[in-house]
């Protein structure tokens, strides 16, 4: 592939279908949209709360960001995918944890009928060196 290259660290869980976990090119890096798996199980927290389900799948974003030398602060957008907005004062006070550093990022957030493997909570991030 000229011009980009895949992410698919061993400290992230692989990818659930045919697509990259993240993809570098040039001065942008596309981190695809990541679940609350553990990946040192592979498994997803499925009973855990809202928040702990953000907090993994947060971690998941860093792991990806960190395979090509990049950190949480240099996220500038995320898509945000909520099983239940109901959840989002819980959801939003775990993601503020992670964006303490700078600007935080912009961010869409949505209510969807249904996330992957039923998980509470999915999220995609751009980041720029």
């Amino acid at each position: 592939m000229v011009g980009h290259r895949p992410l698919n660290p061993p400290d992230a869980p692989q990818a659930i279908g045919p697509y990259s976990q993240g993809i570098s090119t040039g001065q942008m890096v596309f981190v695809s949209g990541q679940l609350p798996i553990d990946p040192s199980t592979g498994k997803l927290l499925a009973d855990a709360p809202v928040e702990e389900q953000t907090r993994q799948v947060l971690r998941n974003v860093r792991a990806v960001l960190a395979a090509d030398h990049l950190e949480m602060a240099q996220v500038v957008s995320t898509t945000v995918y909520l099983s239940d907005l109901a959840d989002f004062e819980r959801f939003n006070a775990a993601y503020a944890e992670f964006f303490t550093e700078g600007a935080p990022p912009a961010r869409a957030t949505v209510q969807v009928v249904r996330v992957p493997k039923d998980a509470k909570v999915e999220i995609s991030a751009i980041a720029v060196r």
